[in-house]
Order: C-alpha cells, then structure tokens, then sequence
C-alpha cells in the first residue's frame, strides 16, 4: 500500500510517500512544496493545491494522512496554516482517497514510542524505520513521513486507535 503523508503549512508543505509491502516499509519519494512569502496568499493556496495534487497522480497513494494542526498561541499563524491544510485536504478529497489525520501526539507515539518525543528522536526514528542513509531535509519533509509512518502502523492495526478518517 502506497501512503501520501503531509505536514501542512503555508510557506512549507512537507510531503512523504512511503510503501508498506507486508509490514515493511520503504521511501519512495520525499520533500517540499514551498510558497514564497511575497506570494499573494490566493496564489500560494493554489500552488499547494497543485503541488497536492501533483503528488497524488504521480505516485497514485492508496490513502492520505495529514497532521491535525497544533494551535500555538499566535492565532493568525494558525489560520494562515488552517488555510494551507484545508487546500491540502480538498486536492486529496477532489480525488476520491481516503483520508486521515492524526495529532502530533499521535504521531510521535506511533514513530517513537512516546508522545511527547523531541523532533530530533522523530527523525532519527524515521531514518531507522526506513533505512534511510541520512536523516530526510528539511524538517517538514521528516514530519510528512512521519505522518506517512504514523497511518501505516494504525492501517496494519485495523485503525482500531488511530486517526479519524474525514469520509
């Protein structure tokens, strides 16, 4: 099964695409959507939506995860991510995939063990869980396929605890 996982924001999208073959996992593909900043806010939303959907036709993932957003104290940086993981969620629903997302709780438990693990412990987890030469770059790009990570150990539990599917 091929998974598209996401870790949504507006100035870095970070997408991971791994394959679970009988409880093995490997990397496909990994990296970033990036929006410029000078970017009028309309623009970047569609650049998202079509770096998303990009994605899904290029390595045709049998299902979507996405991060739930963490709210920090700063309301307006949390909106303008709301807005980026909304785009991100409508490319995947336009397609007919299901869907799921999970907190960041969630997903350090399932990568790491522990949820209130350091993001280093994550990516270093991620490297291991993959056999990846390097920890992924940049961060975001590690935390998408942590997501990825994250959906594949809650499908092959028959999603009895994990993330709430959006159809």
């Amino acid at each position: 099964m091929v998974i598209l996982g996401i870790d949504p924001g507006m100035a870095i999208v970070g997408y991971g695409v791994i394959e679970n073959c009988n409880n093995k996992l490997k990397a496909i593909d990994y990296g970033v959507i990036t929006t410029p900043s000078t970017m009028e806010t309309p623009k970047r939303l569609v650049s998202i939506y079509d770096g998303i959907h990009d994605l899904i036709n290029r390595y045709q993932p049998a299902e979507v995860a996405v991060e739930e957003l963490f709210f920090n104290k700063n309301v307006k940086t949390a909106l303008t991510v709301g807005h980026a993981r909304g785009v991100a969620v409508l490319a995947a629903a336009k397609t007919g995939l299901d869907l799921y997302e999970y907190t960041p709780l969630q997903v350090k438990q399932s990568v790491v063990g522990y949820g209130r693990a350091e993001k280093s412990q994550v990516q270093q987890m991620v490297k291991l869980l993959l056999k990846l030469k390097d920890i992924p770059k940049p961060d975001d790009a590690a935390d998408a396929l942590a997501v990825a990570i994250c959906h594949s150990h809650f499908a092959n539990m028959g999603r009895k605890f994990g993330g709430r599917a959006f159809f």
